[in-house]
């Protein structure tokens, strides 16, 4: 049979995508226009698809949500592998299965509206931009999370080791630096009965040292001849040798300069302020405590005044800085993990002064650390 060439055209429209406004969730049909739209309203077997959603609305309504987020988040995990991605990019990408579920059938109006949801759920990482929203897919796949717990264990594992190891150098430099006790002055006897002779050896004979005439120099040739102030105290320092507690210090230093800072500065203990608008009154900038963290960048955290929890995304958060004298957390940077002693709040320049209060570096005094770096640690005080 001759197919038309209007019937090819048909054909090859009705395989594409059309306009969302004329498609049917409930009947799973796509019409091409306002008419074919129309006609299909009036259709017998619309109307009976209306009924039975009437019936149960909410149950339909929950099921195509499921059915849509399911495939969303599936597509984020499968095409993307938790990278972070516009969420449109990937809304197009998801759309253009031309059977896929449709937003117009689901509980959310709006891209926006469904990926703030997916950020309170914790199912994806949301962040908002000049370019739109950003999506993180979270992994919770139990083999997945026991890997990343595995590796992290490993890492904690060998600074433990490391850290075991510099302390038992340590302890070694410190039992062969200790003293024997102050010499005492003997007096030199001799036996009666004893038929050893005493030697003495006289030192050899020491040639005079030629003098030779004296020259007159002019002041310049003075100054030549003049030792530098740089030169005698760079040997006065090669002289001083290092010993092995402070050359073991030295190196630990060393490693922790080299250290880089980490996108994530979540820890368990410190105080943190809420600035999350989304939920509420009750929360906006209150003050909490971090019980637990988890995937890296979400916290548990236990807001302080109401003693309510509530899991949160770093994003959501940030440090807080107490008063000159007070205890606090370094969070990253060479000291990590360390506690210390607010000494200095550098107002122009965003950053503190502190002295470490535990650990090997007890003592030591940190200048210029950054805001975001450090955090109010709790007290029950």
């Amino acid at each position: 049979a001759v197919v038309s060439t209007q019937s090819t055209g048909n054909r090859i429209k009705a395989k594409g995508l059309q306009k969302l406004k004329f498609y049917c969730q409930m009947c799973q049909k796509q019409c091409r226009d306002e008419n074919g739209f129309k006609c299909h309203t009036m259709s017998e077997s619309h109307q009976r698809q209306l009924l039975l959603f009437a019936d149960n609305a909410d149950s339909y309504l929950d099921q195509f949500s499921l059915e849509f987020k399911d495939e969303y988040v599936g597509l984020l995990k499968r095409r993307f592998n938790g990278r972070r991605v516009n969420a449109n990019h990937a809304y197009q990408e998801y759309i253009a299965d031309r059977d896929h579920v449709h937003m117009n059938s689901t509980q959310w109006e709006t891209l926006t509206e469904f990926v703030k949801w997916m950020g309170r759920e914790g199912i994806v990482k949301a962040d908002e931009t000049e370019k739109g929203w950003y999506v993180t897919y979270i992994d919770r796949d139990p083999e997945a999370i026991a890997r990343a717990e595995k590796k992290n264990k490993m890492v904690a594992t060998d600074e433990e080791r490391q850290e075991k190891m510099l302390l038992e150098q340590i302890e070694r430099a410190k039992a062969n630096n200790t003293d024997t006790g102050p010499s005492s002055s003997t007096v030199l006897q001799r036996a009666e009965d004893s038929e050893e002779k005493v030697v003495f050896a006289m030192p050899k004979s020491i040639r005079p040292k030629k003098v030779e005439p004296a020259v007159e120099m002019n002041a310049l040739q003075e100054e030549d001849l003049k030792p530098s102030k740089s030169s005698s105290k760079s040997k006065s320092n090669n002289k001083k040798k290092r010993s092995a507690i402070e050359e073991l210090i030295a190196e630990n230093e060393a490693g922790k300069k080299q250290k880089k800072k980490k996108d994530s500065w979540l820890a368990k203990g410190i105080v943190v302020k809420i600035i999350a608008k989304d939920l509420g009154k009750e929360f906006y900038k209150s003050k909490g405590l971090i019980e637990d963290v988890f995937d890296t960048y979400g916290a548990k955290v236990k807001v302080i005044k109401t003693g309510k929890r509530v899991k949160l995304d770093q994003s959501h958060l940030e440090t807080v800085i107490p008063q000159v004298g007070r205890k606090i957390m370094i969070l990253n940077g060479a000291y990590e993990g360390s506690q210390a002693i607010l000494d200095k709040l550098n107002v122009e320049h965003f950053t503190v002064n502190v002295t470490i209060s535990s650990g090997i570096c007890k003592g030591r005094t940190v200048p210029d650390i950054p805001y975001e770096d450090v955090s109010k640690l709790y007290t029950n005080d």
